[in-house]
């Protein structure tokens, strides 16, 4: 039991820190054909387009800033406490 425990907290460390690394590629001018921010936008892509959905929908999102990561590690953090919780 623990192992799958911690399995789950770092699956979710994992992808918070993916998350994380797009917004400070984001700030960088960096080639977006690079190996490595390309990886890293397909994996955070899927996460972060049903909230860029979501917040274009109430009118928030397009503006300056995206919204989209912080509502996603916030959402995945309520996930991961709830699957935690069902073990």
């Amino acid at each position: 039991m623990w192992l799958i425990r911690e399995s789950i907290v770092r699956f979710f460390a994992v992808l918070d820190f993916l998350i994380i690394a797009r917004i400070i590629l984001s700030w960088i001018n960096i080639n977006p054909y690079s190996t490595i921010p390309r990886l890293i936008y397909q994996l955070t892509e899927p996460i972060l387009a049903p909230f860029r959905n979501l917040l274009f929908r109430f009118g928030i999102g397009g503006h300056m800033f995206d919204f989209s990561p912080i509502l996603a590690i916030l959402a995945l953090n309520i996930l991961q406490t709830l699957i935690l919780r069902m073990l």
